[in-house]
C-alpha cells in the first residue's frame, strides 16, 4: 500500500507541474494579448486571447469567461462575426457577461441573420434597461428584417469581381468626367509593405484605381502611384468637386501607442497623387477622424469621429472648408446620429445624403440610409431596403453622375468578414443638366461657380469639375436659372424648364464666359462685301452679345473691328470704323444704352495675337505669334489666307465694370429694393423674377 502511495505521489506532482506550466503559458499569452489590445491591434490580440483561453482550465470559470469576453470584442472589431458570437456565448456560459455585453451579443446575432435569437437577447436587455435605444431599435430590426428582405425593392445588386480580391476591397469612389475611374481601398497582396496588419491580419490597405475603356470594360486595379500610398493603412478616399484634391483616411503604426485614424489630403500633379499631408481638424489627438466626404458645393467636409460631444459610438460631423482653412465643426445630431455608429458619409450629386449606421433599425450590421431635407428644413431618414442592405455591413456608396446607380461595399456572404465591391442600380427616371463653363474662345474654367435658382425655392451654389463641367438633377415643370461666374470674367446665365419624361434625359447647357482682361472675339459676324452692312446671318451672335450685356448691367465695352493688311491704311480704318458702328447701332436698337458702347475701327493697326486655343486648330502657329504683314508673307499661300481671315474680325473689350453704380459726385447710388430673388456673387447681385 505504501508503495502504491509512493507511485501516486510523483504522478500528482507531475500533474501539478503541468498545470503550473499551462497557467504560466496562459499568462504569457494574456500579457501579449493585452499589449496588442492597448494599441488597437485586434487581430493579433484575438489570436493571443484564443491561445490563453485554450490553456485555461474550464474549472477556472471566471478567468475563462473573462478571456472569452475579450476575445469576442476583438473579433467584433475585425468583423469576424461568427467567432465573436462564439466568444460571447462562452462569456455568458461562464457568467462573465454584463447587460451591455448581452446587447453586443444580440447585435452580433442580428448581423449574422439569427433574428429569432437576437430578438430574445434584445428582450432580455430591455427587461433590465427598458429605455435603451440601441436595444429597442435592435429588437425592432430583429422582428422586421425578414419581412424587409421578402418585400425587396427596386434596387438590383451584383458583386463586381473585376475589382475584388481574396482580401478586403471597400469604399469605392468614382472620378472622371464620365465616371471612368474607380478608386477604392484594398488589403490585397499588391498593397505596399511586407508585414501583415495587427488589426486585420491582412496587409495594410492602399488606394487602388481601375479605369474604364471606351467599350465600358474596367481594367485590372493597380495601386495609385505618386506617394499617396505608404506602408501604413490608407482607406476611404473622396475628392473635391474639381477632382484635384483627395481626402482619405490614414492610420499609422506606433508599437507603443494606440492607433487613431486621421484624415489626410493629397493633391494631384499631372496624373499622379502626391504625398499626403495631415488635415488637423481639431487639437484632439486621442480621437479618430475618418471616412471623409465633401459636399457637392465644396463648402463642407463631412467625416466620422468618436470625439467628445457626440451622441455615442462614432458620429458624423462636418467642418466648413474655406479659402483660409477649416472653419467651425458641427455634429449632425438627430435624426442622423444615434448612440450607435454612424459612418461612411457620402453624397449623391443632387445633394441627397447617404450614410451607414448600426444604430438605426436595419437588417444587421451597418445599413445604408438616405437623408433628405424635408419641407421643414430637417432631415428625413429613409431605409432603402433589401438588397441594397443585407444582414452584413453595407457602406461606402458612390454614384455614376446624376443617376441612381454606382457602387458600394458589403461583407455579406463572406464568412471571414472581408468586404467586397458591388454594383447597384435603381431604375428611376432622372432628368439632369450637364453644364460646361469655359472661357469664350478659350479653355474650361475650373475655378468657376454656378448658382442655381428654381421657382420651387431652390437656391444653391455648385462647384465645377476639372473639365469645367457640372451636373445637376432637375425637376419637371420647374423654372430654373443657372448663373455661371468666375473671377476675371463676365457672368453668363441660362434658363431651363422641362416637362415630365418617361425616360431619363440629360440636357446640355453651354456657358462661354467673356474675359474682362483681353479682347473677346465675336464669332460669325458678317458684312456685305466692301461695306459696313451687317448680313442677316450675324443676328444670332449679336443677340447673344445683347443677352451678355443685359446679364452684366454694370459693364461698358469697346466694340472694335479689324481688317487684314490688304488695301490702304486709311481706307481700312474708315471701313472698320463704319463696321464697328453698325454693331453698336444694332445693340442700341435692341435696348443697350448708348453710353455703354464705344465703336472703334482699328483697320490693320492691331493684328491678332495668337492664343493657346488657336494653336490646337493650327499647329503651325505658336502662342503669342502676332499676325503682322511681315509674319504672314513668310507663310505659304494657304496659310496666308487663314491668317488674313483671322485678322478680319470683330471683338469687344471690357472698359468698366462699375457703370451705373455711382452718381455724378462719385458716391455709390442707393439701389432700389428688388421685387425679385437675388443671387449674390462676388461681383454683384443678380436678380430673377419671383
Amino acid at each position: 500500500m505504501g508503495t502504491q502511495k509512493r507511485k501516486i505521489l510523483p504522478c500528482i506532482l507531475m500533474l501539478a507541474g503541468c498545470f503550473l506550466l499551462i497557467n504560466c503559458g496562459a499568462e504569457k499569452h494574456l500579457k501579449k494579448a493585452e499589449k496588442y489590445l492597448a494599441v488597437g491591434e485586434y487581430n493579433d490580440a484575438a489570436n493571443e486571447f484564443k491561445r490563453a483561453y485554450t490553456m485555461t482550465s474550464p474549472k477556472e470559470r471566471n478567468e475563462r469567461g473573462q478571456i472569452a469576453l475579450k476575445m469576442a470584442k476583438c473579433y467584433e472589431k475585425i468583423n469576424a462575426t461568427q467567432k465573436a458570437i462564439a466568444g460571447y456565448r462562452n462569456a455568458i456560459r461562464y457568467e462573465q457577461a454584463d447587460i451591455e455585453d448581452r446587447r453586443s451579443f444580440a447585435r452580433q446575432l442580428l448581423k449574422n441573420g439569427e433574428y429569432k435569437q437576437a430578438a430574445s437577447e434584445f428582450t432580455t436587455v430591455l427587461d433590465s434597461i427598458p429605455n435603451d435605444i440601441l436595444a429597442r431599435n435592435g429588437l425592432y430590426s430583429a422582428q422586421h428584417a425578414s419581412q424587409w428582405k421578402q418585400e425587396g425593392s427596386r434596387y438590383t445588386v451584383k458583386r463586381q469581381d473585376v475589382f475584388n480580391s481574396r482580401r478586403a476591397d471597400y469604399s469605392p469612389m468614382l472620378l472622371g468626367d464620365d465616371s471612368d475611374r474607380l478608386y477604392f481601398s484594398s488589403t490585397r497582396n499588391d498593397a505596399e509593405g511586407d508585414e501583415l496588419s495587427g488589426i486585420t491580419g491582412a496587409k495594410p490597405a492602399d488606394i487602388f484605381v481601375s479605369e474604364k475603356d471606351d467599350k465600358g470594360k474596367w481594367s485590372k486595379p493597380e495601386a495609385v502611384t505618386g506617394g499617396v500610398n505608404t506602408a501604413y493603412d490608407e482607406g476611404a478616399c473622396t475628392f473635391s468637386p474639381d477632382g484635384r484634391t483627395m481626402y482619405l483616411t490614414q492610420c499609422v503604426t506606433d508599437p507603443s501607442y494606440p492607433r487613431y485614424a486621421q484624415i489626410v489630403t493629397s493633391n494631384r500633379s499631372d496624373a499622379a497623387w502626391g504625398k499626403a499631408s495631415p488635415l488637423n481638424i481639431t487639437r484632439d489627438t486621442l480621437s479618430c477622424y475618418a471616412h471623409p466626404a465633401v459636399s457637392p458645393d465644396g463648402e463642407w467636409l463631412y467625416f466620422t469621429s468618436d470625439m467628445p460631444g457626440g451622441m455615442g459610438g462614432h458620429d458624423i460631423w462636418r467642418v466648413r472648408l474655406t479659402a483660409s482653412g477649416l472653419g467651425g465643426i458641427e455634429n449632425l445630431g438627430e435624426p442622423i446620429n444615434t448612440p450607435g455608429n454612424e459612418m461612411f458619409p457620402t453624397f449623391r450629386p443632387n445633394g441627397d445624403f447617404y450614410f451607414s449606421s448600426d444604430g438605426h433599425p436595419g437588417m444587421g450590421g451597418l445599413d445604408i440610409f438616405i437623408a433628405t431635407v424635408g419641407k421643414d428644413g430637417k432631415y428625413e431618414i429613409e431605409h432603402p431596403g433589401y438588397p441594397l442592405n443585407s444582414q452584413g455591413d453595407d457602406f461606402g456608396m458612390t454614384f455614376e453622375g446624376p443617376y441612381n446607380r454606382g457602387y458600394f461595399s458589403s461583407n455579406r456572404g463572406d464568412g471571414q468578414g472581408w468586404d467586397h465591391i458591388y454594383s447597384f442600380v435603381n431604375p428611376e427616371v432622372v432628368q439632369a443638366v450637364k453644364g460646361w463653363i469655359y472661357e469664350q474662345d478659350g479653355y474650361e474654367l475650373i475655378d468657376a461657380q454656378v448658382y442655381v435658382v428654381g421657382s420651387d425655392g431652390t437656391n444653391q451654389r455648385l462647384g465645377v469639375k476639372g473639365d469645367g463641367s457640372f451636373t445637376y438633377v432637375i425637376k419637371p415643370d420647374i423654372d430654373y436659372l443657372f448663373l455661371a461666374t468666375c473671377k476675371g470674367f463676365l457672368n453668363h446665365k441660362e434658363e431651363l424648364r422641362v416637362s415630365q419624361s418617361e425616360e431619363s434625359e440629360e440636357y446640355t447647357l453651354q456657358f462661354p464666359l467673356a474675359s474682362i482682361n483681353v479682347p473677346v472675339l465675336i464669332d460669325n459676324i458678317f458684312y456685305d462685301f466692301d461695306k459696313a452692312t451687317l448680313r442677316p446671318e450675324s443676328t444670332e451672335s449679336l443677340d447673344e452679345l445683347v443677352a451678355l450685356l443685359e446679364e452684366n448691367p454694370n459693364v461698358t465695352i469697346e466694340l472694335s473691328s479689324h481688317c487684314d493688311y490688304k488695301g490702304s491704311a486709311e481706307y481700312n480704318k474708315r471701313l472698320s470704323q463704319r463696321r464697328a458702328e453698325s454693331v453698336v447701332n444694332y445693340l442700341i436698337a435692341h435696348g443697350i444704352a448708348e453710353d455703354r458702347l464705344t465703336a472703334v475701327g482699328y483697320g490693320k493697326e492691331k493684328p491678332k495675337v495668337v492664343r493657346k486655343k488657336l494653336t490646337e486648330k493650327y499647329d503651325w502657329l505658336k502662342v503669342d505669334d502676332v499676325l503682322t504683314e511681315e509674319f504672314i508673307k513668310g507663310l505659304d499661300e494657304e496659310k496666308q489666307e487663314i491668317c488674313n481671315q483671322l485678322n478680319r474680325r470683330t471683338e469687344f473689350s471690357v472698359l468698366r465694370t462699375t457703370y451705373g453704380l455711382f452718381d455724378e459726385q462719385g458716391n455709390l447710388k442707393m439701389q432700389p429694393k428688388p421685387a425679385k430673388k437675388p443671387i449674390v456673387t462676388d461681383d454683384y447681385e443678380f436678380l430673377i423674377e419671383e
